[in-house]
């Protein structure tokens, strides 16, 4: 079998369409980084793959358009920063969370990440030509507490960022922390991590006030 079609099957057996190959994980029996490299390029020559960016690759889906599909940033970034394997070690924050939870109608041109696998409190960087910033969390990340640490990030700065306020914004908080079964039990383990601002922010949303045991 020709070398190009040994990593074609291997990529192909691996991954779905649509999905971020990282050029840094690939790891084919008997094969050097080098060869791999080459492949990959020949590869997305003959259009069998796709280049995101630099080292991220992915297989395109069938579409009735002539270029073919796009690899979604959101993807790219969940399986880079968000994802450890199976294991959740990453959320997105900032603005961007704000307006999922409808808080403000701001659309962000950079996506603010916190997650374990930043190795400096704040870093930026770019993927095809989007800003992304690197937080590192407070605490380590992990599946079970990622969504109560995304939510304390989230109040951390939810008096600025939030174009709701008053009632309306105490009632969206609780109806997702309801939605989400986060409770102030849950939070409090967290709190000691963060600044002192947090406790007046909650205060200030009527948190205090709402948040269950």
């Amino acid at each position: 079998m020709a070398l190009i079609n040994e990593v074609y099957e291997y990529i192909e057996n691996k991954y779905k369409p649509n999905e971020p190959i990282f050029l840094a994980e690939l790891d084919i029996p008997d094969m050097k980084p080098v060869s791999v490299r080459q492949q990959m390029k020949k590869l997305t020559e003959e259009g069998r793959l796709k280049r995101f960016d630099a080292g991220i690759y992915y297989i395109p889906k069938k579409s009735m358009f002539r270029s073919g599909s796009t690899l979604s940033i959101d993807e790219v970034i969940r399986k880079k920063y968000l994802q450890d394997g199976v294991n959740r070690c990453g959320y997105v924050g900032g603005i961007l969370f704000a307006n999922q939870l409808g808080l403000t109608t701001q659309v962000p041109a950079l996506y603010e990440v916190y997650t374990n696998k930043a190795t400096t409190e704040y870093r930026e960087t770019k993927l095809a030509n989007l800003r992304v910033i690197l937080r590192k969390p407070y605490c380590e990340i992990d599946t079970e507490n990622a969504e109560t640490l995304q939510f304390l990030d989230l109040i951390k700065e939810v008096v600025d960022i939030s174009e709701v306020d008053g009632e309306e914004l105490t009632k969206r908080l609780l109806g997702y922390m309801k939605k989400k079964n986060i409770g102030f039990e849950s939070m409090k383990p967290f709190l000691p991590y963060y600044p002192d601002r947090i406790y007046k922010n909650m205060y200030e949303v009527g948190l205090l006030n709402g948040v269950s045991a």
